[in-house]
């Protein structure tokens, strides 16, 4: 989410043309340094000095185009002595003509030269390249990932008497339910409006249908579209680490931004600090190098079939905010998954609801002998305490996932549906038991938070607010 974005030499070189004898070196006394036009010593008064050839002169440009026999900065026989004049970017010009004399590699390989020994310019030309075509372009590359989900994806606009936020979304029906990140949208209301930008250039105002602060997912409504592209929807379960995916978004502005990277990790507890600071907001994501900026958030993460498998939600850019090491290629996405139960539930209701375990913890509360996530207090009735779960017990396993702190076992228990039954193991080693918990189930009101330190905090909460907890921007 971007919060009110800013408005928007190497030596020269020449060869001889095809002369009976070699020019005339004698009188030049300093090497060539620019790539166009050769500086010299003036030559003896009287002498007409050709560099090229003993023939006569010829004009570098075809005459069929119209241009002089002469020209200036290329005297003609006779011509008074005169240094020519050099070039004002002889490093960048050197490059190409480097790329070109050495086997046409400067222009992309594609680039051909006339060789013929006339004397006039060399004539750039670009060989066919039917590889290329977009009608060719077949699924498992990222150009064809990159054409399917760009169809799909939307660029969000928010203003309100607050501020500005940008963000993508992704298009769920033809007549214009869209899905994108709470956070993008969570200042709509009180005369905020919302504008949202299509892949076919279409401009729509839009309402909230419904937001899902826990897992940081809303869906929105525009008015009066129709014949809209929906995305095609993947299955994010089957990932694999190190597995191609693409992102397209409108990171700062820039309209269907596309980049591409891989799967860096399927399960990852993401945490962002509260407006307060002294607590995190907390979800489970899949992990990518793939670049996600400002802006890229509500955007698809889609695989190499342009399916979606994840919504782009957030970045973690180490400690750079705060003047510290600046961390690359850690994005965030929500597994596509959880969002198809989060959007159905917020199509059909304008609600969603979120799995309960009925307990509470901090992120200092787990003694630090002992790895896992230990329980401050116990809900009386709730999921945990039916299952014998008890004050000062040790979490150590969610499934078979392990749980190395209070942040963990929140992010566990949101990959799972209100009123399932999961296996929880409290504490380890041969003191280690398994229970089974049946998970309770909430309206999901608010982010799932978590206090830093022992006890409860009242503070309202704000996914990816202020505060350099992780450095996770929207």
């Amino acid at each position: 989410m971007n919060q009110t974005p800013p408005a928007d030499s190497g030596d020269g070189h020449r060869e001889h043309g095809a002369a009976d004898s070699a020019p005339d070196t004698e009188h030049l006394t300093e090497p060539v340094t620019t790539p166009f036009a050769a500086q010299q010593q003036p030559y003896p008064p009287g002498q007409n000095h050709q560099p090229w050839a003993h023939g006569p002169m010829t004009s570098p440009y075809p005459t069929s185009h119209g241009a002089p026999s002469h020209v200036a900065g290329h005297p003609s026989v006779g011509t008074p002595d005169r240094p020519r004049a050099g070039v004002t970017k002889p490093i960048v010009v050197t490059a190409l003509l480097a790329g070109l004399l050495g086997g046409v590699v400067g222009v992309g390989g594609s680039a051909l030269l006339n060789n013929d020994d006339s004397g006039s310019v060399p004539v750039l030309s670009s060989a066919p390249d039917t590889a290329n075509n977009a009608a060719d372009v077949k699924p498992g590359s990222v150009t064809y990932a990159a054409q399917i989900a760009s169809k799909s994806t939307a660029d969000i606009k928010v203003a309100g008497a607050q501020g500005s936020a940008v963000g993508s979304g992704i298009v769920l029906s033809p007549d214009g339910y869209v899905l994108t990140n709470n956070h993008v949208v969570a200042m709509a209301g009180n005369g905020s409006t919302i504008q949202v930008t299509t892949s076919d250039g279409k401009t729509y105002g839009a309402e909230v249908t419904g937001t899902s602060p826990s897992y940081d997912l809303a869906v929105i409504k525009l008015d009066g579209a129709s014949g809209l592209t929906p995305a095609a929807l993947g299955d994010s379960d089957g990932l694999q680490v190190g597995e191609q995916v693409v992102a397209v978004g409108s990171p700062e502005n820039l309209s269907n931004t596309v980049t591409s990277g891989i799967v860096s990790a399927l399960s990852r507890t993401v945490t962002a600090a509260d407006e307060s600071g002294s607590g995190v907001t907390v979800y489970n994501g899949l992990q990518t190098d793939t670049p996600i900026n400002p802006g890229n958030s509500g955007g698809p993460l889609v695989n190499l079939k342009g399916q979606v498998v994840g919504v782009n939600s957030a970045v973690d850019t180490g400690q750079a905010a705060s003047g510290g090491v600046q961390a690359y290629g850690l994005g965030f996405a929500i597994p596509v998954n959880t969002a198809k139960r989060i959007g159905n539930e917020l199509l059909q209701d304008g609600q969603a609801t979120k799995p309960v375990l009925g307990v509470s913890g901090s992120l200092t509360a787990t003694d630090s002998a002992a790895e896992g996530a230990q329980i401050s207090s116990v809900q009386s009735g709730g999921a945990a305490d039916q299952a014998g779960i008890k004050q000062g017990d040790v979490i150590t396993k969610i499934g078979d996932t392990p749980i190395s702190n209070y942040a963990d076992l929140m992010a566990q228990i949101l990959t799972h549906t209100p009123g399932e039954t999961v296996s929880v193991t409290v504490g380890s080693g041969s003191d280690a038991r398994t229970v089974q918990v049946k998970l309770g189930s909430a309206v999901d009101k608010q982010e799932t938070t978590i206090p830093e330190s022992g006890g409860q905090s009242n503070q309202p909460r704000i996914p990816f607010g202020g505060g350099g907890f992780g450095g996770l921007v929207p």
